[in-house]
């Protein structure tokens, strides 16, 4: 390790929850090594047209592990890896595991200065790249300086000072490498989203991946999946959906970029039988005019997930597409979950669902104060399957924490919710989202489910903008489906009209698109800035 890596000492890093009893531990790359002896010719991953055997997977881990040994880093160093999807990504991702080395995805959405402070902040030592992406890193290439001698690797492109990707991990041997790894050894760092300031990097251990397989497993995950997976490798999302199916030695079909055709006709012929998808995929998938021609019934189980998916969305799915239907509410950082099986409850369409195995989910005034069931308050959670911290950043994590009468240790989510009488969970909104009127709280996601059983609305997203007279009011940004003439009055007329006194809206904005994020999340941040930059425009 370098010696301005400033690795936080052990103490400031969480201990995993005491929740009960836990399977032993074996790390992901075991568990690779076990299936590629055990089933050395089935397909482990494929991307377009090409096809890897897990046999053939396993050595070209090996032969990554060497390369990244060769080049000087040890156990407990950071790679970063800023790419498309594809088998060699993944091969990067797993061959470092197995040398011992923490890998930090990138995401493809950063400007360079953020991608840059990343960079430097992770302390990592080598840096893999995708030509795509080559233009965006060109202006900081010389500030690198963490990185190693020979540290820059290129999946797909000739440039001075960088080697190419084959020749360097060809020049390895792929005989079976042991590098012993422990449950509290870092897995990966995934950096918070966020478009001002240094993102918080997430650090998660191998004990809280390898614990997916055991607790993914309730969702179908076994050696015959099939996932098809169309989100970005450096999401928690993607390594969510993905890495159980690696654990247990399934088929992995990456997708290099979502495409709703693409990921039909992938889906049909590769007789997909699982997904993890974010709603805004649900949304257009299934608005598709060709959707119902294409054959889904190889479908065990879809999973959502970053975001909550509408109602009626959960309720198209359950009659369209075959399988089930699960979706999970929780936080990269983990500390608790929630996991609404829609196909068992469609009565519950509106939730996120009860608290997973293992996890304790509670909810808690501003004061701190545990709230009972009903009331409305931020969500807590407590489970195993927890982040070491974020890197380097102890303060932060600490911000994190709150704890109960005995002392127990529980992660604040920011999420505003409540438990109904059958103690499924009601999301309302990010806390930072939540309105406040006149003194009265106003929650976004109640008006944005009113103003989505308008005819003519697929998409909206509440915000709060400065008032005069009330200090923040609401506002509506609509989209109108395809040759609605509604027009924003009348919209605005139709939701006040049904809406509480404290809810009203103050107006109501048509947009042919919301900004999103790469996984699909509405970037509300985005949306509110225009109107609070120098509260130069107010409702």
């Amino acid at each position: 390790m370098p010696p301005d890596a400033a690795a936080a000492p052990a103490e400031d890093y969480i201990k995993p929850a005491d929740v009960g009893d836990l399977p032993p531990f074996v790390a992901t790359p075991d568990m690779i090594r076990a299936t590629a002896a055990s089933a050395p010719d089935r397909i482990a991953v494929k991307c377009e047209g090409r096809a890897v055997t897990w046999g053939a997977f396993d050595r070209r881990m090996n032969r990554v592990a060497r390369a990244l040994m060769a080049g000087g880093l040890r156990k407990g160093d950071k790679i970063a890896v800023l790419a498309t999807n594809s088998i060699e990504y993944l091969e990067v991702f797993m061959g470092a595991l197995r040398a011992g080395i923490c890998v930090v995805p990138l995401s493809t959405m950063g400007a360079i200065d953020a991608l840059e402070g990343m960079l430097d902040d992770s302390d990592s030592r080598m840096f893999f790249l995708s030509q795509q992406f080559l233009e965006l890193v060109a202006p900081a290439e010389g500030r690198l300086g963490k990185l190693v001698a020979g540290g820059r690797i290129a999946f797909d492109f000739e440039r001075p000072g960088w080697t190419d990707y084959e020749a360097w991990v060809g020049a390895q041997s792929d005989a079976p490498l042991e590098v012993a790894v422990e449950p509290d050894d870092d897995f990966n760092i995934i950096y918070s989203s966020g478009t001002t300031g240094l993102p918080k990097g997430i650090l998660h251990s191998h004990r809280m991946r390898s614990l997916m397989r055991d607790r993914l497993a309730a969702f179908g995950f076994a050696s015959d999946t099939v996932a098809l997976v169309s989100t970005p490798l450096y999401s928690n999302t993607t390594i969510a959906g993905m890495l159980p199916a690696i654990q247990h030695g399934g088929t992995v079909v990456l997708m290099r970029k979502f495409d709703v055709v693409r990921f039909l006709e992938l889906a049909q012929a590769e007789r997909a039988t699982h997904a993890m998808l974010v709603p805004v995929q649900y949304q257009r998938l299934l608005a598709h005019p060709d959707f119902d021609r294409y054959d889904l019934s190889s479908f065990k189980m879809k999973l959502s997930t970053s975001a909550p998916l509408r109602a009626q969305v959960k309720a198209d799915c359950l009659e369209r597409w075959p399988g089930r239907l699960v979706e999970i509410y929780g936080l990269t950082e983990g500390g608790g979950s929630c996991t609404l099986e829609a196909n068992l409850h469609p009565d519950k369409l509106h939730t996120v669902g009860q608290p997973g195995l293992g996890c304790v989910m509670k909810i808690i005034d501003e004061d701190g104060n545990e709230l009972p069931q009903g009331e409305v308050g931020e969500v807590v959670g407590r489970a195993a399957m927890m982040m070491k911290g974020y890197y380097k950043q102890p303060g932060k994590t600490r911000e994190l924490f709150w704890h109960d009468k005995d002392g127990l240790m529980y992660f604040r989510s920011g999420d505003m919710g409540r438990f109904d009488a059958d103690g499924f969970l009601e999301l309302l909104d990010r806390r930072k989202d939540m309105i406040i009127s006149g003194g009265f709280n106003v929650y976004p996601a109640d008006i944005e489910v009113l103003l989505l059983k308008h005819p003519d609305v697929v998409d909206v997203a509440v915000i709060g903008v400065p008032s005069d007279q009330w200090g923040e009011s609401p506002l509506a940004l609509v989209v109108r489906r395809d040759g609605a003439t509604t027009g924003a009055a009348a919209i605005l007329d139709w939701a006040n009209r049904q809406l509480g006194k404290t809810q009203r809206l103050a107006g109501v904005e048509l947009r042919d698109s919301l900004a999103r994020s790469t996984i699909g999340k509405i970037m509300k941040r985005e949306l509110r800035a225009p109107y609070w930059e120098g509260r130069g425009s107010k409702i």
